[in-house]
């Protein structure tokens, strides 16, 4: 297997966030790597894109000392970014390019569309556009509820 020395780890602040940094710095650890947990807060078109966005910048720099703490205990560098950006997914690509990654560790929940499990958009934009190995986590799927329980 090729060198993993940088790694881009995505948080949601979603319960898999611990999950995909560990996954991150399991990746590097081997080569005394950086992780760097990303936190995207996507603007809309009606906003400029340096608009102060408060609760969500919060809610980003508390997500992310967490997960830099997280990463202490798995004696593993973490450091924490928030971006604001339009799409996600070209703002993931972008940053990884940037950055020069070695590889992108995403969290995605189980959801299903029409009863099918989904994808969603970022996933499937970041595995097409990425310069780099992407490695997605996904959630387990929920247990089936047994028929006649309410």
């Amino acid at each position: 297997m090729a060198k993993i020395e940088r790694a881009l780890a995505l948080v949601t602040g979603t319960p898999m966030d611990k999950a995909v940094v560990s996954i991150a710095c399991d990746l590097v650890r081997p080569y005394k790597g950086q992780v760097w947990a990303l936190y995207v807060i996507e603007v809309g078109r009606k906003l400029p894109l340096d608009a102060e966005l408060p609760n969500e910048t919060a809610r980003g720099e508390h997500l992310l000392q967490r997960m830099e703490a997280f990463g202490k205990t798995l004696k593993c560098k973490v450091e924490g970014d928030i971006l604001q950006a339009r799409d996600t997914g070209t703002a993931i690509v972008r940053e990884a390019a940037d950055r020069q990654t070695d590889v992108i560790v995403a969290g995605m929940p189980y959801t299903e569309h029409y009863g099918s499990p989904s994808l969603g958009d970022i996933v499937p934009y970041v595995l097409r556009h990425s310069h780099c190995r992407v490695v997605v986590y996904r959630e387990q799927q929920p247990e089936p509820i047994p028929e006649g329980s309410s």
